[in-house]
């Protein structure tokens, strides 16, 4: 009996050595593929990794503050952009168990000023799950330039589209929408009687300690904030102000990849949730295309594991002025990735899939330098010819690779420069490596228009509908332009 404990003994410590050194040699393959990621300008911010609900990776890259030569550290501050929405869902389920709302009646039952004329319709489950039909504020032509640099009352910026006319009828379809989720916070603050970010400290920050977490305010002394930029080209520069009233409860915390982390080990619990609340976060409501799904505040999709069998995904990403982030996890397992960004947008999905690979021995493509950004400076600096000249010459190179995602905005960031000529060649070059995608025909048809083609930019608008049949504004364009 003395030997059969001995060998079960030494078989569980001979496992859990094994297990330590499968942590180690994941760990070094996340920091070389983070670190490439960040030495090719696609990467600076925090990163942590849980395996089986322990952290087996955490590390900073880049700096924090750019102007200091402050590092990126594991609790260094970054601002979330919408991975603020979760905590905003977690709320109002909060508030569901307690009895204080309802998710399936309308909301003016809860907000009696609002328009009844649509808000009558909605209910606040078609404001978690992006079916509410309401605009999306962030989309409105003049958001940026006329109003997100200005300070308001959660009451004063609902007034600015409370009657705008619905999208569609409420549930018949997912469409994001920040409005609804600044409702939503609104809404907390009614029902509540207490402000968003009180409700929120309250409810989930204390009791978790998470004490490098909150509603980030501009004028606050922030221990350990990161500063946000933005990349145009090879070229960094300090992102636009915001003013954080603006994006409120569908995007205005901050947290460090610590901080997640505690969130996340807390929902595996019943700590703040019941299991019947906690159950209507993560499930599945209404497609928003392919196989992903929405949940309230989460979307879920499946991956596949190491034995290729499927595994269910809850993740959510943000951006905002400067920022990009994104939280993923695997419950099943429960792994976690959070990365965290402070140089604007960037390719968090691309890494993030790496990174779920390397976890499940997978193989997994090497990160690649931008040939988008690589042609910006040289269209911006040297014209059109030499541009040219120098996609030629890189195109083929391995080391590069062309998105589509990544041209458009480069195009976009001629255009908007005066540069159309410019803008035009890097469209077509798009059009070229995706001759598939109608929002590429869509661009350079617009590029074409800006410069005064209207044939060419009629030719590439109808191209974009004949590929894109839902591009309603592609359509209304070519309508208008056809008649000149």
């Amino acid at each position: 009996m003395k030997k059969t404990i001995k060998l079960i003994f030494l078989c569980a410590i001979i496992q859990l050595f094994a297990v330590n050194i499968f942590a180690q040699d994941k760990s070094k393959q996340i920091d070389k593929l983070l670190s490439k990621y960040n030495e090719y300008g696609l990467f600076n911010g925090s990163a942590l990794v849980a395996e089986n609900g322990k952290v087996i990776f955490k590390k900073g890259f880049g700096f924090a503050n750019m102007e200091w030569n402050i590092q990126n550290q594991t609790d260094t501050k970054f601002r979330l952009g919408s991975i603020s929405k979760q905590f905003t869902a977690f709320l109002i389920v909060k508030l569901s168990e307690d009895g204080k709302l309802k998710l399936d009646i309308p909301i003016t039952t809860y907000l009696p000023d609002y328009s009844k004329a649509n808000g009558d319709k909605i209910t606040i489950h078609n404001l978690l799950t992006h079916t509410s039909g309401i605009p999306n504020y962030t989309d409105a032509p003049d958001f940026f330039k006329d109003k997100s640099r200005n300070p308001y009352t959660p009451d004063e910026f609902v007034k600015t589209f409370e009657k705008l006319p619905l999208q569609f009828t409420p549930g018949e379809k997912f469409s994001y929408s920040n409005s609804g989720y600044f409702l939503l916070g609104y809404i907390i603050e009614k029902v509540s009687g207490k402000s968003y970010e009180q409700y929120l400290q309250e409810t989930i920050l204390t009791p978790l300690k998470m004490i490098n977490t909150g509603y980030d305010h501009s004028y606050s002394v922030l221990k350990n904030r990161a500063s946000g930029y933005e990349k145009k080209g090879k070229t960094i520069q300090n992102a636009p102000y915001i003013d954080m009233s603006i994006p409120y409860a569908a995007g205005s915390l901050y947290s460090t990849v610590e901080d997640l982390y505690l969130w996340d080990k807390s929902l595996y619990t019943n700590q703040l949730l019941s299991e019947k609340s906690m159950d209507l976060l993560f499930t599945p409501y209404i497609n928003t295309g392919g196989n992903d799904f929405y949940g309230y505040g989460w979307t879920i999709k499946e991956a596949y594991n190491n034995s290729k069998n499927k595994i269910k995904v809850i993740e959510h990403g943000g951006g905002i002025n400067g920022f990009n982030t994104i939280i993923s996890r695997i419950p099943a397992d429960k792994d976690l990735v959070v990365l965290l960004n402070n140089t604007g947008g960037t390719v968090l999905n691309e890494m993030n899939d790496a990174i779920r690979s390397i976890l499940y021995n997978q193989p997994f493509d090497q990160p690649k330098r931008s040939l988008a950004l690589e042609l910006l400076d040289v269209f911006t600096i040297k014209g059109s010819l030499t541009g040219l000249d120098t996609y030629k010459k890189l195109k083929n190179d391995p080391t590069y690779n062309i998105k589509e995602g990544d041209m458009n905005r480069v195009g976009y960031l001629l255009l908007m420069g005066g540069k159309k000529k410019e803008a035009i060649e890097i469209f077509k070059i798009n059009v070229e490596n995706f001759p598939k995608s109608g929002n590429a025909y869509d661009s350079l048809g617009e590029a074409y228009l800006a410069d005064g083609d209207t044939k060419l930019a009629i030719e590439n608008y109808s191209k974009s509908v004949e590929l894109d049949p839902t591009n309603e504004n592609g359509k209304k364009i070519l309508a208008e332009i056809s008649k000149q």
